[in-house]
């Protein structure tokens, strides 16, 4: 059974810790963020392009583990962004064995968002990695549909989506998102769970501070397990602020969310 450990469920890690962690609770992979990330404010200081001892104790802890690295992050293109200042970003990634850049879109501009996109992507081909769009509610690729008809514009083989079950739900398109589920272009499914419905000013919380364990909310995850292509990697991302706040050792945290994401996928026979 693959399964990874998105850097999400346990944000007061580093890498190198995530990759502990990670083994320890027998996932296969992590999905980390190359630095931390002042919205996600429980993450420690670090920054992987710059800390040469972190980007060592990361390989070492990814080695002794068996762990592959599925997806990395932050990877966001907004109206000033220049593509280039992403290069170290992705040499690294590359460093770790990452294949896959996590990509979110806030650029208002159709155009320069596809231009930019591309650029990056032919920026990213250098180091073997491809691109996997986010579609995110508050983003200016909303949906599934949006980050499918995207990739369609680009037309290349080496960008294509992360699908996040959260964001299928907040994203008023379920029916189609999830009858959207088996085309090539989705490289990677994230599950975690929730309530049927969400207030607008309470989605970016939810997504990067507080979501419910696979089971114990009103999301469809058998479904949406069995729509996916078999073969599409998997991770858990599913943060606790609550329990962080609790004292919760992200240790027990991460044993939570991988065991409760683990009797999903068992209950999806492709899975086992």
């Amino acid at each position: 059974m693959q399964l990874s450990l998105d850097h999400i469920s346990v944000t007061d890690t580093t890498p190198s810790r995530l990759a502990d962690i990670a083994a320890a609770t027998g996932c296969s992979g992590i999905c980390p963020f190359l630095r931390s990330m002042a919205v996600l404010p429980a993450m420690p200081d670090y920054d992987l392009v710059t800390d040469a001892a972190e980007r060592r104790a990361t390989r070492a802890a990814l080695a002794a583990g068996g762990l592959t690295v599925d997806l990395v992050y932050p990877f966001t293109l907004a109206r000033r962004t220049v593509v280039a200042d992403f290069e170290p970003a992705l040499a690294v990634a590359a460093e770790l064995g990452g294949r896959l850049a996590n990509v979110l879109c806030y650029d208002r501009d159709l155009a320069r968002q596809i231009d930019r996109l591309s650029e990056l992507a032919d920026l990213a081909e250098q180091y073997s990695i491809d691109l996997a769009i986010e579609f995110y509610p508050p983003s200016q690729i909303r949906t599934l549909a949006d980050a499918l008809a995207t990739v369609e514009r680009l037309g290349r083989d080496d960008v294509g989506v992360t699908v996040d079950l959260l964001h299928i739900m907040r994203g008023g398109e379920v029916g189609s998102s999830m009858a959207s589920l088996a085309v090539p272009h989705i490289r990677m499914a994230q599950i975690s769970d929730g309530p049927a419905a969400m207030s607008a000013d309470r989605i970016e919380w939810e997504a990067g501070l507080q979501r419910q364990l696979p089971g114990e909310g009103h999301f469809d995850i058998p479904a949406f397990l069995t729509a996916l292509h078999r073969d599409i990697p998997i991770s858990v991302e599913a943060p606790q602020q609550a329990a962080m706040a609790a004292g919760v050792p992200a240790l027990e945290r991460a044993r939570g969310a991988v065991a409760a994401t683990k009797a999903m996928m068992i209950k999806d026979n492709r899975r086992v």
